[in-house]
């Protein structure tokens, strides 16, 4: 048998930018009804986040997890592009918590031994009164899925689907958590940044991490000549 693939550490896995309260959400019902759900008081056993990469699913699986721990409830997340062929071990740990979210539908979808462990699991967890959490890049109708009743099961879940934000949801995003860290970024910075470092907005976010350790490094705030330096250093 082939070990499961290794879980997130704990003090790693639920990081502080990654909360309900930080999401950046068009429509606040949105966040408020995952609230609920991560609660365990929406009376729901099975919810579905869709939408394309970079809408921020892995960010609420995470935080919803958080969530439900604040709630006093057991939870666990796993990447399911970690745990591809071999869904059905990840999986045997994870059946006695009250909230499971599996992150990455697509990584698995077509590989039907996987899809097989995720219908077995998902029935096990809707028997026993527990809830998942699954996310996609499609509502399940889309997906290369091989397995129908897996389908079906899906399609059964409560579905939020999440859009890309515009230029300035994501300026928003980097500004908040600019301030969260305690970092100096100038406007002129941000709008830079979102012109010139691309618009997936978590490959943003994690620049934002390395231009702190550099602002850091070199007691200095974050500007555009600043920015111009460090990336053209980093690209050099």
């Amino acid at each position: 048998m082939q070990a499961a693939p290794p879980q997130l550490p704990l003090a790693l896995r639920y990081p502080p930018d990654q909360r309900l309260e930080t999401f950046h959400a068009r429509d606040a019902s949105l966040v408020a009804q995952l609230r609920a759900f991560a609660a365990g008081g929406a009376g729901e056993r099975a919810l579905l986040l869709a939408g394309p990469a970079g809408t921020g699913k892995s960010h609420l699986a995470l935080a919803a997890c958080a969530e439900a721990d604040a709630a006093g409830a057991r939870a666990g997340y796993l990447p399911l592009a970690s745990a591809a062929g071999r869904v059905g071990d990840a999986l045997e740990s994870l059946h006695a918590l009250d909230l499971v979210a599996l992150d990455g539908l697509e990584a698995v979808a077509g590989e039907r031994d996987d899809e097989v462990a995720l219908f077995h699991f998902h029935n096990r967890m809707h028997d026993a009164g527990r809830r998942v959490l699954y996310t996609a890049q499609a509502l399940p109708d889309a997906l290369p899925l091989v397995l129908p009743d897996l389908r079906s099961r899906l399609s059964q879940c409560t579905r939020l689907v999440l859009e890309r934000l515009d230029d300035a949801g994501r300026g928003q995003v980097l500004r908040l958590r600019a301030q969260r860290r305690g970092l100096q970024v100038d406007a002129a910075a941000i709008d830079w940044l979102l012109r010139h470092a691309g618009r997936d907005l978590s490959g943003l976010t994690a620049l934002l991490d390395r231009l702190d350790r550099a602002s850091l490094a070199a007691q200095r705030r974050i500007t555009v000549p600043f920015l111009r330096e460090v990336l053209g250093a980093t690209q050099g």
